[in-house]
């Protein structure tokens, strides 16, 4: 495939509407389209479509994408070298390079190669959630927008939460709280348990900080809720936060909507390490980077714990944007620097020398 079927493939890829959900159609162009490529692919229970390339004995590389986008609409267009358009950069521009270059190594790698376009990324993850019980790669690649030159090393937690006041009905007058009265009392505790043990005190860089927003409040005199939601750091204690939430609550029920945990890498991680030098191969410095949101990342990783970092063009500060667009050139700079990363990690997994790297369940250093 040359450089216009490459930018092809993206620009099909983004005319597809696939909002969580509705990824159907854009699940078989993929599975079509890697299909002719020569790829060994299916689309499996959740609708996850598969394609994978090099034998079938050889070290297991996972590229994992995603195909859905969050709603909205963005007008499609070229201006100049630039594509416009919902999932340019969140994530098919990341898919479509991981496609692309496993597609140039399908007949000279020793590794095999699968890319995975996942299904409901932008909501509970349900793809990832499956993916991770069928399989255990040996490395991981996770499409999301680092930017050609940039290597994502981590993505932050989170830990929602609801919790429900219900009072008896009385006066305004009453020197009783009311239920309002008691969700926000709620709320300033749990943001001040937050600040004393994960706050700016303890720790300088965001992405080492609890961060809680309120993100849905209601109700009135005699009943009131709130749901909250934290992005969490690598150290973060669960459970003692479950225990603090329950005190502050005052023994009133609290459901929890989702947690995930957080997933750091170090710049040893032969993933990290096979990206970074691939990026000095075009003339570039590597920057590593922690997000403060969350991927597919934070599910498969804890359960695979194998080398892992994040990797796609774009900039993630478009993503869900009004604006979301991707620049093709760096589109096409991506596609070479995962054509010459992955042998490299190929390497690195045939010699054993992922053993005892950082994979992405938490800790290390940066």
């Amino acid at each position: 495939m040359d450089r216009t079927g490459e930018t092809a493939l993206l620009r099909s890829l983004v005319d597809i509407p696939s909002v969580s959900g509705t990824e159907a159609a854009v699940g078989s162009f993929l599975a079509a389209s890697m299909d002719r490529l020569g790829f060994d692919t299916h689309v499996d229970a959740a609708g996850n479509v598969h394609g994978s390339v090099g034998p079938a004995d050889g070290p297991h590389l996972l590229l994992l994408g995603h195909m859905d986008t969050v709603p909205g609409e963005v007008p499609i267009r070229l201006s100049g070298d630039v594509l416009y358009g919902r999932g340019t950069v969140d994530a098919k521009g990341p898919l479509a390079a991981m496609v692309c270059a496993a597609a140039r190594l399908a007949d000279t790698t020793d590794a095999r190669i699968t890319v995975v376009g996942a299904v409901d990324e932008e909501r509970t993850s349900a793809g990832a959630r499956h993916l991770a019980g069928l399989m255990r790669p040996d490395a991981v690649v996770i499409g999301e927008p680092s930017g050609a030159t940039c290597v994502g090393i981590g993505y932050k937690g989170v830990f929602r939460f609801r919790m429900t006041a219900e009072q008896p009905a009385a006066h305004t007058s009453s020197p009783e709280a009311t239920a309002a009265e008691i969700v926000a009392d709620f709320w300033f505790g749990v943001r001040e348990w937050l600040l004393r043990r994960y706050g700016p005190g303890t720790a300088s860089a965001l992405f080492d900080q609890a961060l809680p927003s309120v993100v849905a409040l209601g109700g009135g005199l005699e009943e009131a809720w709130i749901e909250v939601s934290c992005r969490v750091p690598v150290h973060f204690d669960a459970a003692a936060f479950r225990a603090a939430l329950g005190e502050l609550a005052g023994g009133r029920r609290i459901t929890v909507v989702e947690h995930v945990e957080a997933v750091r890498s170090s710049r040893t991680d032969p993933v990290v390490k096979a990206l970074s030098a691939a990026i000095r191969q075009t003339g570039a410095r590597p920057v590593p980077k922690l997000k403060l949101g969350t991927a597919d990342w934070n599910v498969v990783g804890p359960v695979w714990g194998v080398p892992t970092a994040a990797y796609g063009p774009g900039d993630s500060r478009y993503c869900h944007t009004e604006d979301e667009h991707i620049a093709l050139p760096e589109y096409l700079t991506a596609i070479d620097v995962l054509t010459a990363a992955l042998p490299r990690l190929a390497q690195s997994v045939a010699l054993g020398t992922t053993t005892g790297a950082l994979n992405g369940m938490g800790g290390g250093t940066p």
